[in-house]
């Protein structure tokens, strides 16, 4: 962490009446790309795009969602919705005087990364996501079983009193632990999501103590209360874009291990040509044993593919 932080810059941006933490690194001779993390992550999620991409001549900027890390929780997080964040963004590019950027997106954030793309082409280089192909009118999982994850955690209380058995650390280790994996997390009718792994368990070998205990730092001061309602008891308030159709280039790095990949549709969104209908400009790439982490567990490849989706679309 020592070493992130000295190359990476920290301030905190008046948004939308919102304090948001901004995370940033390089001057950006050859523009900007904007990283836009999931669950259960953060701007510490990008640490080695981060600098990769700073290295090579780019400026990188890494917000904390409203209501994650140490953004400012809003008022009635209960109220959470997409568009929230989308405008968010765009006050965001706003403040920083950035005409336009490159958007590298992964898990609910690549949503917010497609819906940003087709609202605001104008202030978009190209889009990169990891782990979420575009999904048009969203998965259903009305076929998953009552104890898959998303389902328990859009339960009001569900997962609060579930987390609430732990320390924040504890929970965050359970969540990467289970999320690393390539089945999808489903609890049984007598169990909780966190009872799927216990202290035993280890952590991935590429997730250091060092990176469990940032992440604890910064779940410990938002808390999980934002996070659940965004993206989990959000997801039916997504506004669906009619007749999408990307004007940018579209780069979906998808891990073969990720357990996103077993989601209702999202197989054969990627290999039946579904997306090219939307995203004429459209390129897909496996990793090989890459996870839902894909960019913490193999930084180096990730880092190869994003600097060459950028050096292959140049700011016009």
């Amino acid at each position: 962490m020592a070493m992130v932080e000295q190359r990476i810059e920290h301030s905190h941006l008046a948004i939308r009446g919102l304090n948001l933490h901004v995370a940033q690194a390089g001057t950006g001779e050859l523009g900007t790309v904007l990283f836009l993390h999931g669950f259960p992550e953060i701007w510490y999620s990008w640490r080695h795009q981060m600098l990769a991409v700073a290295a090579a001549g780019y400026r990188a900027i890494a917000p904390d969602w409203r209501g994650y890390g140490l953004s400012d929780q809003p008022p009635e997080p209960e109220a959470a919705a997409y568009s929230d964040l989308t405008e968010d963004l765009l006050a965001l590019l706003d403040a920083l005087s950035v005409p336009k950027a490159y958007l590298v997106a992964k898990d609910f954030g690549a949503m917010l990364a497609y819906d940003f793309a087709l609202r605001h082409p104008s202030r978009t280089c190209g889009v990169m996501c990891l782990g979420i192909p575009f999904l048009h009118g969203g998965s259903s999982f009305t076929a998953m079983p009552e104890g898959f994850y998303i389902l328990r955690w859009r339960e009001p209380g569900r997962a609060e009193a579930d987390f609430g058995r732990y320390d924040v650390k504890r929970v965050v280790r359970t969540i990467y632990i289970l999320f690393s994996r390539s089945e999808i997390p489903t609890a049984k009718e007598d169990q909780e999501i966190t009872d799927l792994a216990d202290l035993s368990t280890p952590l991935p070998e590429w997730f250091t103590e060092e990176d469990l205990a940032v992440y604890t730092s910064l779940y410990e001061k938002s808390g999980f209360v934002y996070p659940l309602q965004m993206p989990y008891r959000s997801l039916h308030k997504r506004q669906p874009i009619e007749d999408p159709k990307f004007e940018v280039p579209v780069f979906v790095v998808m891990g073969e291990k990720d357990y996103v990949i077993k989601f209702p549709g999202v197989e054969a969104v990627l290999k039946n040509g579904t997306m090219e209908k939307f995203a004429p400009d459209l390129k897909i790439t496996y990793i090989p044993e890459g996870s839902h982490f894909v960019q913490e567990q193999f930084p180096d490849k990730v880092n190869e593919l994003l600097l060459g989706f950028l050096k292959d679309h140049p700011v016009a």
